[in-house]
This record gives structure tokens, sequence and C-alpha cells, in this order.
């Protein structure tokens, strides 16, 4: 059973030019976790579109639970990591995860479904969240 679906398009050149400014940790200590800036480091060449595609999904995921940043959510609720293959996987805790919960139907669990392109100067992040019976 679908629980939601979301989408986000974010300019991948709008991150690069806050990357290129002073401030550029601040942004990225409020919108990133330790772990997310961590493996932007092996993305060197492409670190805006690193970030340009992780914040799409954080928007996508808000979408997707049908709550955008409201009711104390936190961007930092939200991580993106890869699994062995690459993949990528939403990490959801805080706020965030108790409104997933609740969103959970009885005797159910909950899938997370992401999917990350580019395509300069655009990233795009698709989101289903997913509940499957026990």
């Amino acid at each position: 059973m679908i629980i939601g679906i979301g989408t986000d398009l974010c300019n991948i050149d709008r991150i690069a030019t806050i990357l290129d400014k002073k401030e550029s940790g601040r942004f990225l200590k409020r919108l990133f976790s330790c772990e997310e800036i961590e493996a932007s480091s092996a993305f060197s060449m492409t670190k805006a579109g690193f970030f340009a595609k992780r914040f799409a999904a954080k928007e996508a995921f808000v979408k997707a639970l049908g709550t955008g940043f409201r009711h104390s959510i936190s961007f930092q609720d939200i991580s993106i990591s890869n699994d062995k293959l690459g993949a990528p996987r939403l990490n959801i805790s805080g706020k965030a995860a108790l409104l997933l919960e609740e969103k959970k139907p009885p005797r159910h669990n909950i899938s997370i479904h992401l999917s990350l392109s580019d395509d300069q100067p655009w990233a795009l992040a698709f989101v289903v969240i997913e509940a499957y019976p026990e």
C-alpha cells in the first residue's frame, strides 16, 4: 500500500553558489548530517551535485510524508547514505520518524524507496513510502 509519493528538483548551480560562500559551513551543518558532509569529500568534482541531490531527497521525503517541513521536522531528521552497492537510502530519525510511525497502518512495516538523478543544472529526487503487511 502506498502511503505517499514525493518528488523535488534542486538547481545544482544554486547549491554551487552557496558552497562558494564563506558561510557555506553553516549552511551544510544546518541541512546535512556529519555523515553526509563527510561522504561528500569523495565527490570533490561534483560536490554541488552531491548536496543538491540530498537536499532534493529531503524535500521529496517530507512531501511523501504529507507534512512538508512543519511539525518540528528538521533537515537533520532526514539523512541519505548509500548501501554496499551504492543505492541511496533514507535514514529517518527524530520528529520525522515519529510522524512516519503515525502513518503506518496496524500490523504493517514501512519501506522507503528513493531514486536520485541529476542532469546539469538539475538534481532530482523521487520518494515512495510503502506500507506492507508484517
